[in-house]
């Protein structure tokens, strides 16, 4: 009976006996997170069965009364209920169109390629990349280049596409690279835009000459008092007034160390005057000076100066200037020699007047417009006011403002400082100024140009400076069965290493040369960093790191790198004159040295007989020269073939504890733990002293 009224009443009620199984199936299944298994269990089933039992009495149902169910289409419901649940599969499956998009990935670089960068580049760990080129066979490490292809091979192992050519923003297709084009070299002015510009004079001659005392003369001013021991340590430009006409004076050093510098000095000037002290005639640096004037094929003016001093003697000047190929004017010769006393100023302004002279020969002109191009003389690293450099312009006119390229450094021209100090809006030709806004300290002799264009500055010295980078990463030597030795060797050398800060550029360039020409087969010099600025905190750490000492020249220490160094027990030297630098740091070298232990001979006993005591036998001996020390070495020797080497432990005469047997007499000796004596062993006696190397 109960089967008879589910079958009826589903036909009674069809839209609410069909909707009921869906209403039910959500209510029991959230009883059933509630209830317990059991009872879970038994509801499933039991909404599971009248969902059966409903759906096959729907179906007898419609054949005796076929014109009700005609409108209720029940079995339409249930079975588009489960769409729903299919439909989010399809959703699905869309999900991973995402992961596609990685094949488009483009990696794009400039060459040089290093591997770091290059990891850095596709998103990776560099070690990863290393293991890539390992199974590759190829070898390299984190700073080391690599060619076109081989990164292209890493690109493609990696999902990446790998590009060395530059590509637009958006834009799909490659364009050619684009390359920087170095600024144009001047082009030839023409007649008309010439115009008369002053001379630059080289002072130029052996140390202590009297150059800058003689610069000191025609500027009125005193420069060799400010310098340490007198000696004019780098160049100083200058500008002198004579009437209405202009000298730019270049004043070089004459020191030996300062090579390169004198060589700069002469390459920039037009008229070289060679100082020569008349009481000491022609030097090393003197004749050095005459060659580098001759190689830059600029004539020489002879200023013989302490003309007053007791033992002048001028002929005897002339007569070895003449040796040189330099024939005074007097002599038949087209070599223009001037007497003068810096001191008296006596022939200062005959010359000036010779200078001048001179320069209305050469017909020296310049064209004054257009873009300043010039000759980096000096560069440093000034307190509060960053890198500066001293330059001397060459043509054009340059600007405050103006974008300024320089060797791996740019920047926009802040200020124009004069060489008294001023500052300045322009400078023209044969103008010594000052210029602040580089972003580094360039090399002395870099040219410096101006462009309009500061981003096509950047990008040049951008350019320069990668190449300079990619020589700098070499890499290291291999090592070989053929140089394991000798890289052992090496290995086994002492090494002092050294910190250096100077004042300008080109002193630190002068003592880096100097000190590279410290020859020794016994120690290596190194010089682990070599800088302008004063000494800072983080020269005192890189001091620490590589156990180095730090060495300023004309430069103060920051108080902070003071601290540091007394906390780290680093030594900080100063120097303000070159002479005591380079002895400062040969003694430490010699200091680094072990002292060689050198063999004095002492005297020599022979055996005569061997004592047999309870414990240990003694050998009576006779002193036959020299002396027996006791506490000395001694040295057994049997048929000429030394035996035993060591210490003395017992020497006694008769009973008695004796310090020393002298040649003629006789004693008894016991050496440390030998006590094979024979007679006619020869015992030797002699000392080993400490002695200091040399390098």
């Amino acid at each position: 009976m109960s089967k008879e009224k589910s079958a009826s009443t589903p036909a009674t009620k069809p839209t609410r006996k069909t909707a009921a199984p869906k209403v039910k199936s959500p209510a029991e299944e959230a009883d059933s997170a509630h209830a317990t298994k059991a009872p879970a269990a038994k509801k499933k089933t039991a909404s599971a069965h009248p969902a059966e039992k409903k759906a096959e009495t729907a179906a007898p149902a419609a054949t005796p009364v076929a014109a009700k169910v005609e409108p209720t289409p029940a079995p339409t419901p249930v079975a588009t209920a489960p769409a729903p649940v299919a439909a989010p599969t399809p959703a699905a499956t869309p999900a991973p169109a995402a992961p596609a998009a990685p094949i488009s990935k483009i990696v794009v670089m400039k060459p040089p390629i290093v591997v770091k960068e290059l990891a850095a580049k596709m998103g990776l760990k560099p070690f990863q990349l290393i293991h890539d080129l390992m199974e590759l066979n190829i070898f390299a490490t984190l700073t080391q280049t690599i060619d076109e292809d081989t990164a292209r091979k890493l690109c493609v192992k990696k999902g990446f596409t790998f590009e060395i050519e530059k590509r637009e923003r958006g834009a799909g297709q490659v364009h050619a690279p684009v390359k920087v084009v170095e600024p144009p070299k001047p082009a030839p002015p023409k007649p008309a835009e010439l115009q008369a510009r002053p001379p630059v004079v080289t002072i130029m001659g052996h140390v202590d000459h009297g150059k800058t005392s003689l610069l000191d003369a025609i500027r009125s001013t005193r420069v060799a008092a400010g310098e340490a021991g007198g000696i004019t340590q780098h160049i100083g430009a200058y500008t002198v007034k004579r009437g209405n006409q202009s000298i730019t004076f270049l004043d070089t050093p004459g020191h030996a160390a300062f090579t390169a510098m004198r060589a700069r000095g002469a390459s920039v000037t037009d008229i070289v005057i060679l100082v020569v002290a008349a009481d000491d005639s022609l030097m090393p640096q003197t004749i050095e000076a005459i060659n580098h004037a001759r190689a830059a094929k600029v004539p020489i003016i002879v200023a013989i100066n302490k003309i007053d001093l007791p033992g002048a003697n001028t002929t005897r000047v002339k007569a070895h200037l003449q040796e040189q190929g330099l024939v005074p004017e007097e002599y038949g010769g087209d070599t223009i020699v001037c007497e003068v006393s810096a001191t008296r100023k006596i022939g200062i302004e005959k010359l000036l007047e010779m200078m001048l002279l001179q320069a209305e020969i050469l017909e020296l002109k310049a064209n004054p417009h257009g873009a300043g191009r010039g000759v980096i003389i000096e560069s440093q690293i000034e307190q509060g006011r960053g890198p500066t450099a001293t330059l001397l312009v060459q043509s054009g006119t340059l600007h405050v403002g103006d974008a300024a390229l320089c060797g791996p450094f740019y920047g926009r021209i802040r200020a124009l400082v004069n060489d008294i100090g001023q500052p300045i809006k322009e400078a023209g030709p044969s103008t010594p100024v000052k210029i602040l806004g580089l972003n580094g300290v360039p090399s002395p002799g870099e040219e410096l140009t101006t462009m309009r264009n500061e981003k096509e500055v950047r990008e040049i010295a951008e350019e320069r400076a990668a190449k300079l980078r990619l020589g700098k990463l070499e890499a290291p030597p291999r090592v070989t069965l053929e140089n394991l030795f000798a890289t052992i060797a090496d290995g086994q050398r002492k090494v002092l290493k050294v910190i250096l800060k100077g004042d300008v550029q080109g002193s630190v360039e002068a003592i880096v040369g100097s000190l590279s020409k410290i020859e020794s087969k016994k120690i290596d010099l190194e010089v682990v960093h070599a800088a302008v600025g004063p000494i800072s905190e983080s020269d005192i750490l890189l001091a620490k790191a590589s156990q180095a000492i730090v060495i300023g020249f004309n430069t103060k220490t920051d108080n902070s790198a003071a601290n540091a160094a007394k906390r780290e027990g680093i030594q900080i030297k100063l120097f303000s004159i070159i002479y005591e630098l380079i002895d400062q740091v040969k003694d430490a070298m010699v200091g680094l040295l072990d002292p060689e232990l050198r063999e004095t001979q002492l005297g020599t006993a022979v055996v005569k007989q061997v004592f047999k005591l309870s414990k240990f036998p003694v050998a009576g001996c006779s002193v036959s020269n020299g002396r027996i020390v006791r506490n000395a070495r001694a040295r057994v020797v049997r048929r000429k073939q030394p035996i035993y080497d060591g210490g003395i432990h017992t020497l006694k005469r008769f009973q008695d504890e004796a310090s020393e047997v002298r040649a003629g007499l006789e004693c008894g000796i016991r050496l440390g733990d030998f006590n094979d004596y024979e007679e006619g062993d020869i015992i030797e006696c002699y000392q080993l002293e400490k002695f200091t190397q040399s390098l």
